[in-house]
């Protein structure tokens, strides 16, 4: 084949080519407006503009709204539920980024922000513990992750008894701050009256700030609140504890 007849094969090649891919994009072009107008036939509207139009067009977008919504929050729902999942077999980082993301959807939940709380302290103790693959910082800052959203978790439901205890628990064992614990403590007590895991908390946090006196009434409320003779044994051992350590000043 001679330099001319490649030469006019390889114009006939390119132009064949460029045809084919015009026809792509105009097949394209058309596919989509055959979509779009598929859906306003099915949804029955297009450009509304007088007054009935528009109230259809309304009531129609609207139910489709509406059923986005639902499932929106579906999903939240469900992030939740897998996280408690999660969190029943001790799958504390899996549980807690559940309980993250479903605070995407609710972001005003207080149970959330009280799981996230729990899953971060459970956290904070496998950053240290598996495989030494975790360091101090990363404790630090799973228990600066509880504390934050147990106080969020307040702040949405003050009565929150289960997220006053565990800001408590968390101040007085992990972050050394017993004084920051009494109020949420004390507070605990005062909305359940019999919450005896609350006053033992509590007293240890009155043992820790040196109010020995706070310390053994708990102990002694605990005495005369329990049923359980186990228990009661546990709070007199404590309270002769508190009163060596006062009397021992």
């Amino acid at each position: 084949m001679g330099d001319k007849m490649k030469s006019i094969m390889h114009k006939i090649i390119m132009i064949l080519g460029f045809s084919a891919i015009i026809t792509v994009f105009v097949s394209c072009e058309v596919s989509n407006k055959k979509i779009l107008r598929y859906q306003k036939l099915e949804e029955g509207v297009s450009n509304p503009t007088t007054i009935d139009e528009l109230k259809d067009a309304i009531k129609k977008y609207g139910e489709r709204a509406a059923d986005v919504q639902m499932a929106v929050g579906q999903v939240g729902i469900w992030y939740k539920i897998l996280g408690t999942r999660y969190l029943d077999q001790r799958m504390y980082g899996e549980a807690l980024k559940c309980f993250q993301e479903a605070l995407k959807y609710y972001p005003d939940n207080q149970n959330l922000y009280y799981y996230v709380g729990v899953c971060a302290g459970y956290m904070s103790h496998a950053a240290l513990d598996f495989g030494g693959t975790g360091n101090t910082q990363q404790k630090y800052n799973y228990l600066k992750l509880a504390e934050e959203a147990y106080l969020r978790a307040i702040s949405i439901e003050d009565r929150y008894v289960r997220a006053l205890y565990g800001i408590g628990v968390l101040y007085v064992f992990e972050l050394d701050e017993s004084q920051k614990a009494i109020p949420y403590l004390e507070k605990a007590i005062e909305i359940d009256t019999r919450n005896i895991d609350a006053m033992f908390v509590l007293a240890r946090a009155y043992y820790s700030c040196y109010e020995f006196d706070k310390s053994t009434e708990m102990y002694d409320k605990i005495i005369n609140t329990t049923k359980s003779q186990e228990t009661k044994k546990i709070a007199l051992e404590n309270k002769e504890k508190v009163l060596n350590a006062q009397y021992s000043k």
